[in-house]
């Protein structure tokens, strides 16, 4: 947080980031992943992809409030750094998945409020038990979302080699986050808190690949 700035500026900041990230376009600092040889998808193959990188543009909608309610809570400035800049590279993610979604003739999910309010309650109930518990929560939701996107790897249409390119980019990242999150300090997390968040993962991509 800015040394001038009031909790209460922080939240409106906050607030307005969360109302950009539902409702704006988001802008990426780094260019969409690309490959050579695109090839033409089938109707069939083009609806799967689509689905799948609707599926992955909530995710990074879930990853923006996460780090911005982390952020939020925390006290430590270093760690507040930490979540921002984690959040920036996930805002270039926002950006690909939104950009190939509509190149796929794709929709975002009709819930994206919804997907935005839960997970932005999850990360200010993480920050409230602490900095190491809140590292540990990164750490656990970076390595399902890392195999949740090496599940799409093998399932989108070898065919589709753009929307191969940024997942496989995010996963990279996701890995990343998770040995950043780790190094900092992170707290393994209890068996039943992952199974839940596991739980609220399978609900979460169920239900987006078609709402």
């Amino acid at each position: 947080m800015n040394p001038g700035l009031t909790r209460f500026d922080a939240l409106l900041i906050s607030v307005d980031h969360g109302l950009k990230t539902i409702f704006g376009k988001p802008v990426a600092a780094r260019p969409i992943p690309k490959t050579e040889g695109s090839q033409q998808l089938t109707p069939e193959q083009q609806r799967l992809s689509a689905a799948l990188m609707r599926v992955n543009h909530v995710g990074e909608v879930c990853a923006q409030a996460l780090y911005q309610s982390q952020a939020l809570m925390t006290h430590c400035p270093e760690l507040r750094g930490h979540f921002e800049q984690a959040a920036q590279e996930e805002l270039d993610h926002l950006a690909w998945t939104r950009e190939r979604l509509q190149e796929l003739g794709g929709r975002t999910s009709l819930l994206t409020p919804i997907w935005y309010g839960g997970a932005f309650t999850i990360g200010c109930l993480a920050g409230l038990a602490g900095d190491r518990i809140s590292l540990g929560f990164v750490v656990e939701t970076e390595k399902q979302v890392e195999q949740h996107l090496a599940g799409h790897l093998q399932r989108l249409p070898e065919e589709d080699l753009a929307s191969r390119a940024i997942v496989a980019q995010m996963q990279l990242e996701e890995a990343r986050h998770a040995a950043e999150a780790t190094a900092a300090g992170a707290a393994p997390l209890p068996a039943p808190v992952k199974g839940l968040m596991q739980l609220a993962a399978r609900v979460m991509t169920g239900t987006a690949h078609y709402v």
